[in-house]
């Protein structure tokens, strides 16, 4: 039989940590940070977490593995709540910001590398680049299009 929290689809503490792969200590020290917040307790006082906890824990460690301080995740993360509450949009945004910016260190990584090669060279890259380059640009710019007043 399943506990009263999986059919309510909320985690207890240990179930939480066992889900993300992230010790009890660590939920413990991300709640008293602020960056996830029980969805209740019970009678016995245990914290209940929700399934959407569960995807921020997840959120957090792309982050994390992205090098990002817990203040500049807790920082993303409630920029991105403020935007959408749904939270698969957050999630999408998240992923998306660290896309980019993994973007920006590759482009900086590849431009002295750029300079060393011959000028046919370099510009054999740049025309296999351009395209998907711009393409991204354009993704981009229809993105920021549809929100932006014209």
């Amino acid at each position: 039989m399943r506990s009263l929290s999986a059919r309510m689809n909320l985690y207890r503490i240990g179930e939480l940590a066992k889900a993300a792969g992230i010790s009890e200590r660590t939920i413990d020290y991300y709640t008293k940070l602020g960056l996830i917040h029980p969805e209740k307790r019970t009678l016995k006082n245990y914290r209940l977490y929700s399934h959407e906890t569960l995807n921020t824990l997840q959120r957090i460690n792309q982050l994390k593995q992205e090098k990002y301080t817990l203040e500049e995740i807790k920082d993303t993360l409630e920029r991105w709540k403020s935007v959408a509450e749904d939270a698969e949009v957050t999630d999408k945004l998240t992923k998306l910001e660290i896309q980019i910016q993994q973007l920006e260190r590759d482009v900086k990584e590849l431009n002295p590398l750029l300079k060393d090669l011959k000028p046919n060279q370099a510009r054999a890259v740049l025309t296999n680049i351009l395209p998907k380059g711009a393409a991204c640009i354009e993704s981009l710019q229809i993105l920021l299009n549809q929100f932006t007043p014209m």
